[in-house]
């Protein structure tokens, strides 16, 4: 039954002749995967979410999203200038 096998892509372990050194200098790696947690062998979607969450509820960059907020507000109100459009919709008649 190999269709109902997950296929995995194929491992080179290439070492070169003359290399001195610890592991595989041609390795190929993101250079932020010792920070992250949700780079790794997961299982399934739901756990990728549930891990990427969890990242971020535990993240020390809460300032960060308030600078994009912000930066999303100032764009929108760009936008509502540039098509002229119309605030005093808003504002109670009585």
């Amino acid at each position: 039954m190999g269709f109902l096998k997950k296929r995995t892509n194929k491992k080179f372990d290439y070492k070169p002749r003359y290399y001195k050194g610890e592991g595989n200098p041609y390795q190929i790696g993101h250079k932020f995967d010792e920070f992250r947690t949700t780079v790794g062998g997961s299982k399934g979607l739901k756990e990728k979410f549930q891990r990427a969450f969890e990242e971020s509820e535990n993240s020390e960059n809460r300032g960060f999203n308030k600078t994009i907020l912000i930066i999303i507000a100032i764009l929108v109100f760009i936008f509502l200038y540039i098509i002229d459009f119309d605030l005093s919709i808003f504002k109670n008649p009585f």
